[in-house]
């Protein structure tokens, strides 16, 4: 059983990876100007092969469940805004300041609690 989903979760995978240059190869820039299209093919193209290559090793079945989770977030997103980059979180700079207490390290675990699933692996790229 353990085989059969490691080699699903492989074509999955696979899958995903293929799509990401399928989409590259087809990428029209929303602005319509050809150095932007060229630019965003070539951040989507560079992206995947970061994110791929930093997590080829990975073991653990969830982190793996996770990281394709943001990769087709990032997708979807991607297609319904016509915009490659991850769309930033907008939260003011102290905006989730507990009720008691004003500690940086509360707010630094607040902050990373409320970050969305498709911009988990973007800081650590970028």
């Amino acid at each position: 059983m353990s085989l059969k989903m490691t080699t699903a979760t492989r074509q999955e995978v696979l899958s995903l990876y293929r799509s990401i240059f399928r989409l590259a190869r087809k990428w029209q820039a929303a602005s319509g100007q050809m150095e932007d299209t060229i630019k965003e093919k070539q951040y989507i193209l560079n992206e995947a092969r970061t994110l791929f290559q930093k997590n080829k090793n990975l073991t653990d079945p969830d982190l793996i469940k996770q990281c394709i989770d943001e990769c087709t977030a990032r997708i979807e997103i991607g297609l319904h805004y016509q915009i490659p980059y991850p769309r930033p979180i907008h939260l003011p700079p102290m905006g989730l300041i507990p009720l008691r207490g004003r500690r940086l390290q509360t707010q630094e675990k607040l902050r990373k609690l409320s970050k969305p699933v498709y911009l988990q692996s973007h800081d650590e790229v970028s």
